[in-house]
C-alpha cells in the first residue's frame, strides 16, 4: 500500500528562547525526538534545542530544502516574526507531529 511521504522545515529553540535552529527532515517527529534526547553531538545538542515552535509541511523534498535555505538566510527578527505568526505563545508543538 502506498504511504504518503511528507517533508518538513522546522524551527527548534532552547528553553530561554535565545537560540533558533532551522532544520529539514523527511521524518520530523523522529528528528525532533533526536534533538530532545541529544542524540547527536551537533549544534542542537550544544545549545540544548528541545522545543519545536514552528513547522511547515511539503510534498516534495526539493521544496522543503529550498524553504529551509531561505529561512536560514533570514535575520533573527524575521524568524521571530515567522514563529509569532504561527505559534504566538511559542508552545512546544512536537505533540502535533506524533506518528
Amino acid at each position: 500500500m502506498f504511504q504518503e511521504k511528507n517533508f518538513f522545515v522546522y524551527i527548534m529553540i532552547n528553553k530561554n528562547n535565545s537560540v533558533i535552529y532551522v532544520g529539514f527532515s523527511g521524518q520530523v517527529y523522529e528528528r525532533v525526538q533526536q534533538h530532545k534526547k541529544k542524540y547527536s553531538k551537533g549544534f542542537a545538542n550544544k545549545y540544548n534545542l528541545n522545543k519545536l515552535v514552528y513547522y511547515e509541511k511539503f510534498e516534495y523534498p526539493n521544496e522543503a530544502i529550498k524553504r529551509e535555505k531561505q529561512i536560514k538566510k533570514w535575520n533573527r527578527e524575521w524568524k521571530i516574526n515567522l514563529i509569532n505568526d504561527f505559534n504566538p505563545s511559542w508552545d512546544d508543538l512536537s505533540h502535533f507531529l506524533q506518528p
